[in-house]
């Protein structure tokens, strides 16, 4: 399993950081990698369904992510799966002072022969995970201006 996690503090809002980031549509503004992010079904509650299309390694691909569990202000976490891998996002949220904490965390588990190249997919996820970090920085903070 690859795992990815990042950790953002913003001078915003947490309301608005959570509903921000709780519609997964948000990824084609902060995540690097996102091409789109369709919105297939649901209220971007539990059982919505998004689909994402992604550029890695210099491939496109594609996976159906589903709000497996929303608990605002403090959690969202989704599922997503293709042939190839299942990922798990979760995004945590805390409060100190005027400050909003977000943890970002992503799993990766590669499935049938793309197991086997696992570790030459670390170093890439690792730069993936860095210039997310960014984005979702960049994005968070313009909802603190």
């Amino acid at each position: 399993m690859i795992v990815i996690e990042r950790e953002v503090v913003v001078a915003a809002d947490p309301g608005r950081v959570f509903d921000y980031l709780a519609d997964f549509r948000s990824t084609e503004e902060w995540d690097p990698g996102t091409v789109r992010t369709v919105l297939l079904q649901g209220d971007g509650g539990i059982g919505t369904t998004y689909r994402n299309t992604s550029r890695f390694a210099g491939r496109e691909t594609e996976l159906i992510y589903e709000v497996v569990e929303r608990i605002r202000p403090d959690r969202i976490v989704l599922r997503g799966e293709n042939r190839t891998v299942v990922a798990h996002d979760t995004m945590s949220f805390s409060t100190d002072a005027h400050l909003t904490r977000v943890t970002y965390r992503a799993e990766f588990q590669l499935k049938g022969l793309a197991r086997l190249a696992e570790p030459f997919f670390r170093k890439p996820f690792d730069r993936l995970g860095e210039e997310a970090e960014q984005g979702l920085r960049d994005a968070l903070g313009k909802l603190a201006a």
